[in-house]
């Protein structure tokens, strides 16, 4: 069992059990007590007084005179089988006629009727034979209870009678324990409000540290608030301390990431400087050649000869302007931004193109409504991204798909832009995203490059599939809802 709940309510019926448990022991041992033998006591006597009187009867059905011999036969019978009750027959005309006490444990037999409770005896049997029902007195003396009970014989005007004594600590050892269970009593309903106290609390502090936990954001954990309960407070320190070395496992993250960027920045203008140098070296020469031709031929050549000119150093200029772009650090600017305008700006941006090479543009349905990204940035990778496919796409009657989908369960906005085209070379998609790395003569490479880099910059990746046909370029970041 792992619930706290359920261990305290399982404890909770054992302490129940064992209180009713004591309780059950408490009353056997009052039935025991003198307390319950005066109660026993009177039952006696009354019992052995309507015994004699219903032998009696069986025994001397048509007798009208009282039988003293019969009486006293029956006087041990009866009370032989009653521990210390005596008892006797009283006569209206001669008084007590018979007299036993077989369960007497003094010294010898005792025959004599004890005077100091005869008149009380007398008294008792004159009633039981004046209204031919039973009756019962007690008398409470100093240190011990009387109690003496006579019955009607079925002989005229005689009685049987029986009595017996109990000591007074009865009567103080019953008010005990009655005190003694009330205290029981209370001691459980004070246990099971204590407990039932003590599950509100704990279950009202973990609510809080659950609700506390659930409105964190999800990619940080709060410090969360000390509870006053010690075991429950001990968690919360640990936790709080895996928090706080947690935010600084994320810090050290975003630095590592940061630093990962800079060396892939590093690393890639370090491979791609023999290729700019054969980018750069191309143009010049060509330069170079016909600006000799032109100085050497007729001046009705040299107009040529500078447009031609002209246009290298446009290329040169789109060559360099790419590579500051890719080189320089990016400075992100988040922003919470409309998803279905900006995606219709981007495909606008590449309409044009796409109507030069009959290809239709498309937008997916589906994209949420608002993401938060920096809007400038990832609209060049993007756009990047659909001046590729364009290019690449089956000319005429191509398509390039665009769409835009949250991925709830991962946390991330994915983003992508699919061509229909013949796919890209298996011996070009190890250098894809690397500067320079096209299989296209009057392309540089650099536009996916730059897309990565976009990519790497909102914490997120960019990724080539192989479609079926075409290619699929898929860009997920993490995902933040305005």
């Amino acid at each position: 069992m792992r619930s706290l709940r359920l261990q305290l309510a399982v404890f909770w019926a054992l302490l129940l059990a064992v209180c009713l448990l004591l309780g059950v022991v408490v009353l056997g041992l009052y039935r025991l007590s003198p307390a319950m033998q005066l109660e026993l006591g009177r039952a006696r006597v009354e019992g052995s007084c309507e015994q004699l009187a219903q032998r009696y009867a069986q025994s001397a059905p048509d007798t009208k005179a009282l039988r003293l011999d019969l009486a006293r036969v029956l006087l041990q019978l009866v009370l032989t089988e009653a521990p210390y009750v005596e008892g006797g027959v009283w006569r209206t005309e001669g008084g007590i006629g018979a007299y036993a006490y077989p369960t007497y444990e003094g010294s010898s037999v005792k025959t004599d009727v004890p005077a100091a409770e005869q008149a009380l005896i007398e008294q008792t049997a004159q009633q039981a034979v004046g209204t031919q029902r039973l009756r019962t007195q007690q008398v409470r003396g100093s240190r011990e209870l009387l109690i003496v009970a006579a019955c009607p014989l079925a002989a005229p005007g005689a009685a049987a009678w029986t009595m017996t004594r109990t000591q007074l600590g009865a009567a103080a050892a019953e008010g005990s324990l009655r005190l003694g269970l009330g205290a029981l009593a209370a001691a459980i309903v004070c246990s099971a409000l204590w407990l039932a106290v003590l599950l509100y609390r704990g279950r009202a502090r973990l609510r809080g540290l659950e609700a506390a936990l659930a409105a964190a954001p999800a990619d940080t954990m709060p410090t969360l608030a000390r509870t006053g309960l010690d075991e429950l407070d001990r968690i919360v320190a640990s936790y709080n301390g895996y928090a706080a070395r947690f935010a600084q496992a994320q810090a050290a993250a975003r630095d590592a990431l940061a630093q990962r960027s800079r060396d892939l920045r590093l690393a890639a203008l370090g491979r791609m400087t023999s290729a700019v140098a054969h980018e750069i070296r191309n143009p010049i020469a060509a330069m170079r050649l016909k600006a000799e031709n032109a100085l050497a031929a007729d001046p009705g050549t040299q107009a040529s000869a500078l447009r031609t000119i002209v246009g290298q150093i446009d290329r040169l200029d789109a060559v360099v302007r790419s590579l500051l772009a890719l080189v320089q650090p990016l400075d992100l600017n988040p922003k919470p931004v409309p998803l279905q305008p900006w995606l219709q700006e981007r495909l606008a941006t590449a309409a044009a193109a796409a109507a030069q090479r009959q290809v239709a543009l498309v937008l997916a349905e589906g994209a949420p409504p608002c993401a938060v990204f920096d809007p400038m940035h990832l609209a060049r990778a993007v756009d990047n991204l659909l001046d590729n496919a364009v290019r690449h796409a089956r000319s005429p009657g191509g398509s390039v798909r665009l769409w835009a989908e949250a991925d709830a369960a991962r946390g991330l906005l994915v983003l992508g832009v699919a061509d229909d085209g013949e796919g890209v070379p298996d011996t070009l998609r190890g250098r894809l995203f690397e500067p320079f790395g096209t299989g296209r003569a009057d392309g540089t490479g650099l536009g996916l490059a730059l897309a990565r880099e976009v990519a790497i910059a909102h914490g997120g990746e960019l990724r080539h599939e192989a479609g079926t046909p075409g290619a699929r370029f898929i860009l997920e970041m993490p995902w933040q809802t305005c």
